[in-house]
């Protein structure tokens, strides 16, 4: 059994992978956009979502799961309405959206996913 962590400090490693599927650890607004509306902090993370895809070999179409975080029910549907132009068509996640606390006052959203990895790079999945 391989367990592969990528890019791991002490609290915890950016993903995780074993069998062929990656474990990304929580995404959220880069700093340049930490203090937008929902709409800029949604592209900002998801961004950050391709970025690490691509770092472990994998992309928006292998997605399996994605839970989403919001801070205020109300942003719902302009975060929908990037997540849905983000998403490739027919390649949609098993997808949750909770409103939880972030743990950061100016942040407004949240994304975990897992992902099926199909190119190895330099991993052995």
């Amino acid at each position: 059994m391989t367990i592969v962590r990528h890019d791991t400090k002490a609290r915890m490693s950016r993903a995780v992978i074993h069998n062929g599927i990656a474990y990304l650890c929580g995404q959220v607004a880069g700093p340049e956009a930490r203090h937008g509306d929902i709409t800029e902090q949604t592209e900002s993370m998801l961004a950050r979502v391709d970025a690490l895809l691509a770092e472990i070999g994998s992309d928006r179409e292998h997605l399996l799961t994605a839970t989403i975080y919001l801070k205020d029910g109300s942003d719902f549907a302009a975060m929908n309405a990037v997540w849905d132009a983000w998403v490739p068509t027919g390649h949609a996640p098993a997808r949750t959206c909770v409103c939880a606390p972030m743990p950061a006052d100016e942040l407004k959203v949240e994304i975990t996913v897992t992902t099926a990895v199909v190119a190895g790079g330099d991993y052995p999945y």
